[in-house]
């Protein structure tokens, strides 16, 4: 049977940039295809392309038997969901279903016959009245994949139909996606999580428009095997023990993994002297590889390496007693309860992740404790200040990154740094100072005269990250700060902050990246409102060890303990 999509040295460029450059790769019938890669590694103008809705530059493109330029003939068969898809957010679940049947011409017996499938299938039944912009998530998600599959297509393409969704909700789509290979369509699924890419059939990795490797996501990581380790970590210093780890010349990855050090050697690479990394007794245990390790070992090798951060100082004395405390904390909105009586709280240096499912309360409760919502009712204090008598005074102690770039993208590096200077009232010699400190401890002397909305991504991020940290905060908010970013990057990322909690800045952060939670000293799960679980990675873990599972990953412990609530909750119910 010949192949969904053949591409053969294909290649297309936007200006003097090229988007993509000689890929040359195959789609198969029945398979769920990974297109893997960071952001800008031309993954979205890959789908555009097999879409029909670019033509290629250069090389040859065939979708289900058909050149690029006869799409129309198969533009029926193809089923596109883009990033953030373009849901009607004030129709109705049933009424964005509608639409998109008027756009494929489908008639009332084969709408009909349809949209009882898919709202079944996607588990929208209940909720086929609701507003689209009152959905959750990943419900959202779920509805933009239905209005993807309403035409039956042959070619289904998925771009990031899983970014900014909660690990529970993107099990449920894996489900709904699985189920549709079984019937043999053929799936592209676009993703920068790469644990999913361990989920697919086969892959392609994109990486700045090259095509840097592709097959068998067990053969991609099998080159590995034996050159994987966890070694245990003492409770502290686990931040100076990885750094210190990843620069070992042996090493060619070395990541946190809850109390453990997580090490990747280089092949031909001997395990360090674990005395003199660890302390005496430390042992390493073999561990399967991951995607992540072998996709992390080939972008390595493919690019320059990226510069470890410089130690980072003390820049902040830690306040007495917690710095971060939230009191029954709870937020109405109308008659709806978004969190309830949410209390918890974070010691000086700690770093402390907010997981929970999209919808809740976990973006609201980290809005409330920056200062950016004032609760219904509770208590919150920050860096020693009552939030709800001196919000002011809390703010200036506090630094806040958000999970969408938010600086001024026409005003240059050194500008936006003078502004954000000038907007937490330094001034004089201090001012200078930090801005220098900033320029130099985040490497942007480089860059420092181009426009901010023109740096590359990871740069964004140390901009960011630098601004927030210019009046040298007690307490650091980082809510999603590695969204799209490639691993090296993370990683430099998480070295930085590392740092700073070893200087005695707090850190509470929000993700959707277990790999990244993992970092986190503890952990607190939020669902339904709720604090429904804390505590640190491996104890977390450890609450679903089995002899079918002896070694849960922190999405096994995040799904699980959701589904524990939820069983908990059906028993009081019925009660």
């Amino acid at each position: 049977m010949p192949a969904t999509v053949t591409l053969a040295g294909l290649g297309k460029t936007f200006g003097p940039t090229a988007a993509l450059t000689d890929v040359t790769a195959t789609v198969e019938a029945g398979q769920i295809t990974g297109l893997v890669g960071p952001d800008g590694a031309g993954k979205t103008t890959l789908l555009r392309l097999i879409a029909g809705l670019l033509m290629p530059d250069a090389g040859t493109l065939q979708v289900l038997g058909h050149e690029a330029t006869d799409r129309d003939a198969v533009r029926g068969d193809i089923g596109y969901m883009p990033q953030r898809f373009g849901l009607y957010e004030d129709l109705t679940v049933q009424e964005n279903l509608e639409l998109q049947a008027d756009l494929h011409d489908l008639d009332g017996a084969a709408r009909g016959e349809r949209f009882a499938t898919l709202l079944q299938f996607t588990g929208l039944a209940p909720f086929t009245g609701r507003l689209a912009g009152q959905l959750s998530g990943g419900m959202k998600q779920k509805l933009g994949l239905a209005c993807a599959l309403l035409p039956r297509p042959k070619l289904l393409l998925l771009d990031e139909p899983s970014a900014g969704v909660d690990p529970a909700s993107r099990r449920e789509l894996w489900r709904i996606v699985r189920t549709m290979a079984g019937t043999g369509i053929a799936i592209v699924w676009s993703t920068a999580y790469l644990d999913e890419a361990e989920r697919c059939d086969s892959f392609l990795l994109l990486d700045r428009g090259h095509l840097l490797a592709s097959g068998s996501p067990s053969d991609f990581t099998r080159r590995l095997e034996g050159r994987t380790f966890l070694v245990e970590l003492p409770e502290r210093q686990r931040h100076r023990i990885q750094r210190t780890a990843a620069a070992l010349p042996s090493v060619a990855d070395a990541t946190i993994q809850g109390r453990s050090l997580r090490l990747v050697l280089k092949e031909g690479g001997v395990l360090p002297d674990l005395d003199d990394l660890v302390g005496s007794d430390a042992t390493a245990r073999p561990t399967r590889p991951r995607f992540e390790d072998a996709f992390v070992s080939l972008l390595q090798a493919d690019r320059p390496p990226v510069a470890a951060p410089p130690p980072q100082e003390a820049i902040t004395r830690s306040t007495d007693g917690m710095a971060i405390e939230a009191r029954d904390l709870t937020r109405d909105f109308g008659r709806f309860r978004a969190v309830d009586r949410v209390s918890f709280t974070v010691r000086p240096g700690e770093i402390f992740g907010l997981l929970g499912p999209n919808g809740a309360g976990k973006s609201t409760t980290f809005r409330m404790l920056c200062g950016l919502l004032v609760p219904s009712a509770g208590s919150a204090h920050v860096a020693g200040v009552d939030l709800g008598r001196a919000r002011a005074t809390a703010r200036e102690r506090i630094g806040y990154m958000s999970q969408k770039f938010s600086l001024y993208g026409n005003l240059s590096v050194r500008d936006n740094l003078d502004f954000f200077s000038g907007v937490y009232g330094l001034a004089g010699r201090r001012r200078s100072s930090r801005i220098a400190w900033t320029m130099e401890s985040f490497d942007l002397g480089a860059v420092a005269n181009l426009e901010a909305g023109t740096l590359p991504l990871g740069f964004k991020q140390r901009l960011a990250l630098g601004c927030a940290l210019l009046h040298e905060p007690q307490v650091l908010f980082l809510d999603e700060p590695t969204s799209g970013v490639d691993p090296l990057m993370r990683r430099e990322f998480w070295s930085r902050i590392g740092g700073l909690a070893e200087g005695g800045v707090t850190v509470l952060v929000t993700s959707h990246f277990m790999e990244e939670a993992e970092y986190c000293d503890r952990l607190g799960i939020v669902y339904a409102g709720k604090m429904i679980a804390s505590g640190s990675p491996d104890a977390l873990k450890q609450r679903f060890v089995t002899a079918e599972l002896p070694e849960p990953t922190l999405e096994d412990a995040f799904v699980g303990l959701i589904r524990e609530h939820d069983a908990g909750q059906r028993g009081v119910a019925a009660a």
